[in-house]
């Protein structure tokens, strides 16, 4: 299948604040539901594991939308008895009001508007720095420096979480979207999103363009997703 290069979902444009609401929170339950959320969050465990307990972990998610894996990150570390500060970083406006509202009772957050080619951070500066369903979003000229920036700020793992592009996950998120109860918006982009994924082929030459050697993709075809860790 090839990859619909230049393609544009409703997301990537600008959408009534409403329909964005609606549209993040079905991207919420859906990872929710078939496991997005879980795979990001066992590769923050495993760092968190291999890390000084009395140690504050920091996480960056990039492309982090309203905050919903920032959230589960910090709703983890609680029961973990963990000290995590988790950054959002969005370049959308309205998505980071909306990331602002929505985390607004975990003083473990904070929300930035940055764009992922040039993230506003030290290097090294965080533990984790994932971008779950963000990368799909970017074409390769913005995919490569966003990648680079994100290897730059990272001290420990990049995690990037994604759709796969096969014609089983592009069945699986059709039917997804037409037999749960979503909002238009995600009908459409839902379905677009698997076309514009990056295939591991396709990932491994991003990744190397950036300047990142040592990174592993694992498959789920059954969840239509990717995991992608560099150190």
């Amino acid at each position: 299948m090839r990859r619909a290069e230049g393609a544009r979902e409703y997301l990537d444009g600008r959408v009534p604040p409403a329909d964005l609401a609606a549209t993040l929170a079905d991207l919420d339950r859906l990872n929710a539901w078939f496991g997005g959320h879980a795979l990001s969050l066992a590769r923050v465990r495993r760092v968190a594991a291999h890390a000084p307990p009395e140690r504050t972990l920091r996480i960056v998610d990039v492309g982090g939308g309203d905050g919903a894996f920032a959230r589960r990150v910090v709703r983890w570390a609680r029961r973990a008895g963990r000290r995590v500060r988790v950054l959002v970083v969005d370049d959308d406006a309205e998505t980071a009001r909306l990331a602002i509202a929505a985390c607004a009772a975990y003083p473990d957050i904070a929300v930035l508007r940055a764009d992922a080619t040039a993230l506003p951070l030290a290097a090294g500066a965080a533990d984790v720095v994932h971008a779950g369903l963000t990368l799909h979003h970017l074409e390769p000229d913005a995919a490569v420096p966003a990648l680079r920036e994100m290897r730059r700020a990272c001290r420990g793992r990049v995690v990037v979480n994604d759709l796969a592009r096969t014609p089983l996950a592009l069945g699986l998120v059709w039917l997804a979207t037409r037999l749960l109860p979503v909002h238009p918006m995600s009908r459409h982009d839902g379905p677009l999103s698997v076309r514009r994924a990056y295939a591991p082929s396709e990932l491994g030459a991003l990744f190397g363009a950036a300047g990142v050697t040592r990174a592993t993709v694992t498959r789920y075809p059954w969840l239509a997703r990717l995991v992608v860790e560099a150190t």
